[in-house]
């Protein structure tokens, strides 16, 4: 079944499968003064797409779990083998929406820090950010207080 709802995801995009749609709503468009316009031949279409919708839903779902699930992987290796990088973030899809909106609060803290470097490259990591804010605050000491 895998095989088949991934071999009918590819032929869906295809330009020939638009064009076969296309030509379905013609030939139901060309058919109509053959049948009277009756309501049997607008309940051909309607359950038509009804059903090709239904089956669609499905099959666009299950695309964009794959490509998803296989970008979450593609980052994840890159956050693995980033030296720096925080690994809390590595499978961060599966945490909940308050443990999300935490680490967005970490990363909203490290561009406060980052707007007040000299440069945009500095800080690799919320850790490292930490880190290097705080030893530049204890070498400045008091002496930052009378710059201001």
């Amino acid at each position: 079944m895998e095989k088949l709802s991934g071999a009918v995801s590819e032929w869906t995009g295809t330009t020939g499968a638009f064009l076969l749609a296309l030509c379905v709503v013609l030939l139901w468009l060309l058919s109509g003064p053959v049948f009277h316009f009756s309501d049997t031949w607008q309940l051909v279409i309607n359950t038509s797409t009804t059903v090709v919708t239904f089956l669609m839903v499905f099959l666009i779902q299950r695309a964009q779990n794959k490509a998803a699930r296989a970008m979450s992987l593609k980052l994840n290796e890159l956050v693995a083998v980033a030296r720096g990088a925080s690994n809390r973030l590595i499978d961060a899809e599966r945490m909940s929406e308050a443990e999300l909106e935490a680490i967005q609060r970490h990363f909203q803290e490290l561009v406060r820090m980052a707007k007040r470097e000299s440069t945009l490259t500095k800080s690799h990591s919320i850790e490292e950010a930490r880190f290097r804010h705080e030893a530049k605050r204890r070498r400045e000491g008091p002496a930052r207080g009378r710059r201001a």
